[in-house]
């Protein structure tokens, strides 16, 4: 049987992480972890084996798409497996993206646009969280990860 690989993230996806991680909803234990959404009405389970280089979460984005998800990349980045630099956290903290995505859709080409001129308004250096970010990016498409088992149903909550 050949191993099914997730998909590369829109670059959202680690601005999400990044936030959840500032925002301290993700609680990590050995090579599992609990990700609280934004909304703090659901949760989800992610499971990583370093050995085979597979991981599953039961979140949306991973269920629906097969990309790798927020929950996905905040677990790695404190695993250590993807490299971040703890300067992005204040910015991106206390963002409600379940509702700046809904907003817009689930454009996240037009969600990024609007939290990155909110950050703006707030005289943070976008240019310098866009660059960090995209080498994150980088760094997260470069991953193959593997699914590890069969693709798990998101909660039902908002």
């Amino acid at each position: 049987m050949v191993n099914q690989t997730w998909t590369k993230p829109h670059i959202s996806k680690v601005y999400e992480a990044l936030s959840a991680i500032a925002d301290k909803r993700i609680e990590v234990n050995g090579n599992n972890a609990i990700c609280h959404s934004t909304s703090g009405n659901k949760y989800y389970d992610i499971s990583f084996d370093p050995n085979t280089n597979s991981i599953m979460s039961n979140d949306n984005s991973a269920y629906y798409t097969g990309t790798i998800s927020y929950p996905m990349i905040a677990f790695l980045m404190l695993k250590g497996q993807i490299q971040y630099s703890p300067n992005l956290l204040p910015p991106l903290a206390n963002i409600k993206w379940k509702e700046v995505n809904q907003k817009f859709k689930n454009n996240y080409d037009q969600s990024l646009a609007y939290v990155l001129s909110e950050l703006k308004l707030k005289d943070i250096d976008t240019q310098y969280v866009t660059e960090q970010i995209g080498q994150i990016y980088a760094e997260v498409c470069k991953l193959n990860l593997n699914y590890l088992g069969p693709k798990k149903i998101p909660p039902a909550a908002y």
